[in-house]
């Protein structure tokens, strides 16, 4: 989860990757997504049923509140890359994530994880997870729209269906999930106009931000495999794995960009909001919406985030939207719902009258 987009952090991904939150949750958020702990994701396998009153319509808001940030995420990198390069956009966003849920960390009074196996594998989660999605991202929207970037995250479930059945034995395709991703990578070259020669798309950063999204499928898988059964919480967890992406792109930014010749104020509350809220503070919203009604209602939150991503960057960035765009992103979206269904268990038929039931 979030997927993301958009925000994905370890835990949660050891689950199945169809069961998480997609990137995220954005894209972008994706950023820590996925960071919902195995023992919670075990106690929350049945969706919760939120409390009558004033506290279901609190989960109502939180999750639009969690779609708005996740769906703007999209805008915040557009803008922060008007005044920063790629790199630095990404590093300021999980520099501020981590401080986010480091204090999270200090007010419940948790720690971070102490096995060094656990260190060694959320650094290729971080590197998965966090630091190449993060920053393909932000390269892509030097060339492509904010909107088709949000369009892009929404393929990572398509990503984690078909890269699980290879990787994991477990995990068998269905008739349903096959179609589910044909269905939506047509989406993907609807979006594109594929019948116009990708006429009007830069290629290159339309491949980046796909690239960024099959990433977190990667990632997810990659946890799924070798963080299964820890002992660690959620928070200790994504405040490790941000910690150690923060690390990479620490090491990373200096070599390949120059240190800013100033700061303008716009961009830099772009990358601030973009790592604070859309990966920081999404993260908490987002577990807690996990905890109170379950994974199942609570990912439903990825389907939400291009529909903002699109509406944002046309209301605000004025970016043109043509007709394949929305169709096309419609056609990803129910492609995805498609690999994430899972068949109805069959009810028992009750005996015909005058018949004897076994």
């Amino acid at each position: 989860m979030s997927t993301a987009t958009g925000a994905p952090t370890a835990s949660a991904a050891a689950t199945n990757p169809q069961d998480t939150i997609a990137a995220p949750a954005d894209d972008g958020n994706a950023a820590t997504a996925t960071a919902t702990s195995l023992r919670t994701a075990a106690t929350t396998a049945a969706p919760a049923t939120p409390k009558p009153g004033g506290r279901a319509r609190a989960w109502q808001l939180r999750f639009a509140a969690l779609s708005l940030v996740w769906g703007f995420s999209f805008l915040f990198i557009k803008v922060g890359t008007q005044g920063f390069a790629p790199l630095q956009v990404t590093l300021g966003r999980v520099v501020f994530g981590a401080l986010v849920l480091l204090v999270a960390l200090a007010v419940k009074r948790e720690r971070l994880p102490r096995s060094a196996r656990t260190w060694a594998h959320l650094t290729v989660a971080a590197f998965f997870l966090n630091a190449l999605p993060f920053s393909l991202f932000a390269y892509s929207e030097l060339t492509i729209p904010s909107t088709l970037a949000g369009i892009c995250n929404a393929t990572s479930p398509l990503w984690g269906m078909a890269l699980s059945v290879v990787a994991l034995s477990e995990d068998r395709p269905t008739r349903r999930r096959v179609a589910g991703l044909g269905l939506g990578f047509l989406g993907v070259l609807t979006v594109l106009g594929a019948w116009q020669g990708f006429a009007g798309t830069d290629l290159t950063g339309t491949v980046l931000a796909l690239g960024a999204s099959l990433c977190y499928a990667i990632g997810w898988i990659y946890v799924r495999r070798t963080l299964a059964g820890v002992p660690e919480s959620h928070l200790a967890m994504s405040s490790a794995q941000l910690l150690l992406a923060t690390a990479q792109l620490a090491v990373v930014t200096p070599l390949f960009t120059t240190a800013p010749t100033s700061y303008p104020i716009v961009p830099l509350l772009a990358v601030f909001a973009l790592g604070a809220l859309g990966t920081g503070l999404a993260f908490l919203i987002q577990y807690g919406l996990v905890a109170e009604i379950g994974p199942t209602t609570a990912q439903m939150v990825t389907y939400f985030i291009p529909v903002i991503a699109t509406a944002a960057g046309v209301a605000l960035l004025h970016e043109r939207l043509s007709w394949n765009t929305p169709v096309g992103a419609l056609i990803v979206l129910a492609g995805a719902a498609l690999t994430q269904s899972r068949p109805r268990p069959n009810r028992p038929t009750a005996p015909r009258a005058g018949s004897t039931a076994d």
